[in-house]
């Protein structure tokens, strides 16, 4: 039965939990207790999180665990000595370690990220490259495997990083069968980016939202700003002036980052040939889809693809 060792630390944020429910529900679909969850700390005895709720756990042992996942916290302290050498003492013994949202800064406390290629949310990625300067830092990925080290961003991507995990140990159809018990997107590439355009343009009023969304749907039409104003029921001038005002960018601009964000979720999916990609997301072909990459990304789509399949499962960075 492999043994999950999870490290916890006073103020941890309790959301990196919930990627725990992959391998409860892994055993709910084998019928048995295939995953040993076990919640550590340095000491043992109940750990608080940042909201209040308290978790028991065990204290560090001389037991052997087959993966051991440090979580993360929403503020970045240095962490306590012994619970660094802790963590380094087992991890050595262990299959894999991964680390979900900043529980990269425990790894790398503990110089298990030394040389190797992460993950962590990107509002401490700056943070985590600047004090550990040998570590390659991706500050855009969802999750990174390097040799037996995975990394993840923040908050949700952490199901991610489980649901590849899971993917690891018990194949493809598990992990998709567990991600739909979830109900999310079957377990997104670790080469996905981090970001999206609809919360980058962050409209203020529900009328240029509606436009978005309806932009978003209709990817295959032109979307000039007349089609568009007219989803907004405004005139061309009015509608471009307030999208401005609200967005910062021109509709055009909007359209072409919404139009990239598909296609290179597209890209990530592995499933659609270029002509198909370019044809599904509105840029009519491959060479205008091409063009727009290497202005958005510095990279055409074909080096997407294959910097997303370098990040799979089974790969390492």
């Amino acid at each position: 039965m492999p043994s999950i060792g999870v490290v916890l630390f006073p103020g941890f944020q309790v959301m990196n939990l919930a990627s725990l429910t992959a391998f409860e529900l892994a055993n709910l679909e084998l019928g048995r207790d295939f995953y040993d969850v076990i919640f550590l700390s340095e000491e043992g005895g109940p750990i608080r999180t940042s909201i209040g709720m308290v978790i028991e756990t065990e204290p560090f042992s001389d037991r052997r665990f087959d993966t051991v996942i440090v979580v993360g916290s929403v503020r970045v302290d240095a962490s306590a000595p012994g619970l660094v050498e802790r963590l380094r003492e087992t991890a050595a013994t262990a299959r894999r370690v991964a680390a979900t949202c900043t529980g990269a800064f425990l790894l790398a406390e503990a110089g298990l990220l030394d040389g190797r290629k992460a993950a962590t949310h990107w509002a401490h990625a700056r943070a985590l490259q600047r004090l550990h300067p040998s570590i390659k830092v991706d500050d855009d990925r969802i999750f990174v495997s390097d040799g037996n080290v995975w990394t993840s961003a923040g908050m949700t991507a952490g199901i991610d990083l489980t649901l590849a995990l899971v993917e690891d140990d018990l194949g493809a159809e598990m992990s998709k069968g567990i991600a739909r018990m979830l109900v999310v997107y079957h377990r997104r590439t670790g080469g996905q980016s981090q970001f999206s355009a609809l919360l980058e343009l962050q409209p203020r009023t529900d009328r240029v939202q509606k436009v978005l969304a309806y932009a978003r749907g209709n990817l295959r039409n032109e979307l000039s700003v007349e089609e568009l104003a007219d989803a907004a029921h405004l005139s061309p001038r009015q509608f471009s002036r307030i999208f401005r005002e609200e967005t910062g960018q021109s509709p055009a601009k909007a359209v072409e980052n919404l139009r990239l964000e598909a296609a290179r979720t597209m890209l990530e999916d592995g499933r659609h040939s270029l002509d198909a990609v370019a044809q599904e997301t509105g840029f009519a072909d491959r060479e205008r889809m091409r063009r727009a990459f290497l202005r958005a990304f510095g990279q055409p789509p074909q080096v997407i693809r294959r910097n997303v399949r370098h990040h799979e499962p089974g790969q390492t960075a």
